[in-house]
C-alpha cells in the first residue's frame, strides 16, 4: 500500500453514487485509496477496526451520507467526533438533504462541511472533483498512517 496516498471512506448505500465516486477518484490527481462502506454499521466496524477491517488503515476523510440503513449518518457523525481516536478525521457530509434542519445538526455534530448531492450527472461529477481538489489537494489532512 502506498503511504503517501490518501486513504478515503465514502460511507453511501446508493450504488449508483458509489461508482460515480470511484469514477472519479479513480482518475484523480491525487493518489488515494477508496473504501466503500454500504451502511453506518458497516462504517464503524470499519473505524473500530472490527471483523473483517482489522487490518484496514485509518482514513484521512470520511464522505458520509446521511440517509443510511442500519445506522443513520447523523448516528455515524456523532460516533466519529465524540470518539477520542477518530474525531480529528475530516466529515464531508454528502447527501441529497437539503434541510436545515439536516444541515444544523450536521454542523452541529461538528461535520467538516456539509454538500448537497446534485441530481443532475454532470453536476455530481463537477461536485466530486471540487470535494477532490479542496479536501485531496488544498487542505493538509492531519496524519492518520500509524
Amino acid at each position: 500500500m502506498d503511504s503517501n496516498a490518501v486513504t478515503i471512506l465514502l460511507v453511501e448505500d446508493n450504488e449508483g453514487d458509489v461508482g460515480l465516486v470511484e469514477e472519479v477518484f479513480e482518475d484523480a490527481k491525487i493518489r488515494n485509496i477508496l473504501h466503500v462502506a454500504e451502511d453506518g454499521e458497516e462504517a464503524m466496524q470499519f473505524l473500530h477496526k472490527e471483523s473483517p477491517y482489522t487490518d484496514v488503515p485509518t482514513p484521512d476523510i470520511i464522505l458520509l451520507d446521511l440517509n443510511l440503513p442500519q445506522k443513520d449518518g447523523r448516528e455515524v457523525l456523532k460516533e466519529i467526533k465524540t470518539d477520542k481516536h477518530l474525531k480529528r478525521i475530516p466529515v464531508v457530509v454528502l447527501t441529497t438533504s437539503k434541510a436545515e434542519e439536516d444541515i444544523l445538526k450536521s454542523y452541529d455534530l461538528h461535520a467538516n462541511s456539509y454538500i448537497t448531492k446534485p441530481v443532475d450527472f454532470d453536476q455530481f461529477i463537477r461536485v466530486i472533483r471540487t470535494i477532490e481538489d479542496f479536501w485531496l489537494e488544498v487542505v493538509r489532512l492531519p496524519n492518520s498512517k500509524k
